[in-house]
């Protein structure tokens, strides 16, 4: 017996609570094939697609399945249901990367919802809202590479207004007495307080965050609660409490059994401690990292372990093993691509180099090396000046390489040079100056002398290459032209063409067009399909949605475009990565060291 839409919507349901995404879509997909004429379970099975394609990652497929939600709601006039599907479609247009379009959806979702008096509908909307705020201005700060609190006013701005959706947010879902809104609320008050510089604002939200995840037994909570706090104190300076953070996240980790996080947390402890100078607990950290990375072929974490392995090592006086993990880090920076990488290697292994005293010797081996080439370009010159005692009495040199063979000259063309030449040749004749008798050889204004009918014939020799050139490329260009026909051709043969040619553009434009159901799934009412056909697109909508539509429809030209190739994983390496930090710490003691020079120093005037 044929299972019906509703028997494969529940079981798909039942599998999305599961975990089970991947086989919960083949149950709700199938339900769609049977269709249905209850809209308000087609409502459901649409956006219970849509999230489970979203947890899948198939995001374009989720925005389908989301949009298709949000027209059967507005063509049934179902509030409640458009801004849900308003909502989700926020989202995923967040994740895409569409933020601006995503902030028309959530904004859609609120208004809605404060119409319907909506409480909880109103606190989702305000933490997608922010949700969307700060990942805009977190990928803004990424392009431009700052350091937390160094950001730009455009970049600023957005965390700004993000801290104050989730502020809001906060206050609702704590007058709700949600706890479990309140941590997430209190967790990315923390992330956004940390991007703007605000690190002992971040400490306290993370503090509540983290007893929350407590109270709930929310463990991978917990480890990102630990792990932000850690962060937060490194940029205090207060690098014994951020180890000690960083200790318990490790420990969350491994009762987890996430390798990668355990990675990550040894990565952190390990430049933790070598910001703190202690150099053998850096190392055994390090290690560790390294040993993971290698399992996971995470081959970025790799040379991070392996830089900071370098540096570790350096500190400590141990060149040899500095020597090898630098080489190593050149080398997969160079795999990789990572060409920060692998000038920071460069400039270590010269370091390095230096102090073992490898240098000198490669300095030899390229000098060695220079001089061999410096005698082997001079075994390709062609001519030979003479110094100025000598250009007087000079005789004509034989070139130091054979002659080129002699070429049919039947064809004589005649060339600047041959005109210079020939100038030069009288010049030389009216001030005394010799010629030899075949007239070939002429003397230069240096006194030296050239074969001149070595340089007519490779002047032929380049005319001939030249023109042969022009005539193949003519050839070419004559190839990609379009003929059609004789002269002779009449008017009814051109219509025939002109009438093929608007026939293949026009089957290239309706291949283009979209050729899907208007609400994939619906059974009868047919009142719903003529006002869908009618309005083009369910009710008529108002302005912001409209615009919402055509902004949406404009960001598919540059979803076309080419991009360039994304950073390669690195799974065991933290987002906050310390490469960058570590070299602003470093930086900055390098700074304090610093002394003005005598003649910098201010004046200083003698009272009297």
């Amino acid at each position: 017996m044929e299972a019906s839409c509703m028997e494969l919507a529940l079981e798909g349901e039942r599998l999305c609570k599961t975990g089970n995404c991947r086989e919960a879509v083949r149950y709700l997909e199938a339900a769609v094939r049977v269709g249905t004429d209850d809209l308000q379970t087609l409502s459901a099975i649409y956006s219970q697609l849509g999230n489970a394609y979203f947890y899948l990652q198939d995001y374009l497929k989720a925005l389908t399945y989301h949009k298709h939600d949000l027209t059967l709601a507005r063509s049934i006039e179902d509030r409640l249901g458009e801004a849900k599907a308003s909502g989700n479609i926020g989202n995923t247009l967040k994740v895409l990367g569409k933020y601006d379009e995503a902030i028309l959806c959530c904004q859609k979702h609120l208004e809605i919802s404060k119409e319907l008096r909506d409480t909880v509908g109103e606190a989702r909307a305000l933490y997608n809202l922010g949700n969307v705020y700060h990942a805009k201005g977190k990928s803004a700060g990424k392009a431009g590479h700052q350091e937390p609190g160094d950001f730009p006013e455009t970049v600023t701005s957005c965390l700004k207004q993000a801290i104050v959706y989730y502020e809001t947010n906060l206050q609702i879902v704590r007058e709700l007495n949600d706890r479990a809104a309140q941590g997430r609320a209190c967790g990315n008050l923390g992330n956004t307080h940390y991007l703007l510089g605000n690190f002992d604002l971040a400490i306290k939200y993370h503090e509540e965050r983290l007893s929350i995840a407590k109270e709930f037994g929310d463990k991978p909570a917990e480890r990102r609660a630990y792990s932000n706090l850690g962060n937060s104190h490194v940029f205090l300076g207060d690098f014994g409490a951020a180890a000690e953070y960083y200790k318990k996240t490790l420990d969350v980790a491994r009762q987890l059994r996430d390798v990668a996080m355990e990675a990550q947390a040894c990565y952190s402890l390990g430049n933790t401690y070598t910001l703190m100078r202690e150099y053998e607990a850096a190392i055994e950290y390090h290690v560790k990292h390294l040993k993971i990375a290698q399992q996971l072929q995470d081959r970025v974490g790799e040379g991070r372990a392996c830089w900071s392995l370098g540096n570790a090592h350096a500190a400590l006086a141990h060149h040899e093993k500095a020597l090898h993990y630098a080489t190593l880090h050149f080398q997969i920076s160079r795999e990789v691509g990572d060409r920060t990488g692998e000038v920071t290697a460069q400039m270590n292994l010269v370091d390095l180099q230096t102090v073992l005293g490898l240098s000198k010797k490669g300095d030899e081996d390229r000098q060695g090396r220079d001089a061999r080439s410096r005698r082997k370009s001079m075994e390709n010159l062609e001519f030979m000046s003479l110094t100025p005692e000598k250009q007087n009495g000079a005789t004509a040199h034989q070139p130091l390489v054979k002659p080129l063979k002699p070429v049919n000259k039947n064809k004589k063309k005649t060339s600047s040079k041959e005109k210079l030449s020939r100038k030069g040749s009288d010049t030389s004749s009216d001030s005394g100056g010799s010629a030899n008798s075949a007239g070939s050889n002429r003397a230069t204004s240096n006194g030296v002398k050239l074969d001149t009918s070595q340089l007519d014939e490779d002047d032929q020799v380049q005319n001939d290459f030249f023109d042969a050139i022009s005539r193949f490329q003519e050839k070419r260009i004559n190839d990609q032209r379009v003929s059609f026909g004789s002269d002779d051709m009449d008017a009814a043969n051109k219509e025939d063409l002109l009438d093929k040619i608007a026939n293949f553009q026009g089957k290239r434009l309706n291949e283009q067009r979209a050729n899907v159901e208007l609400l994939p799934g619906l059974r009868g009412h047919r009142e719903v399909v003529d006002r869908l056909l009618a309005s083009g697109d369910g009710a008529v909508p108002d302005d912001d949605f409209f615009e919402m539509l055509m902004r949406c429809q404009g960001a598919r030209m540059e979803d076309q475009r080419s991009s360039f190739p994304a950073s390669r994983p690195a799974p065991t390496v933290p987002d906050e990565d310390f490469f960058g930090l570590i070299q602003r710490i470093q930086s900055r003691r390098i700074e304090e060291q610093r002394t003005d020079a005598p003649w910098e120093r201010p004046a200083k005037t003698r009272e009297v």
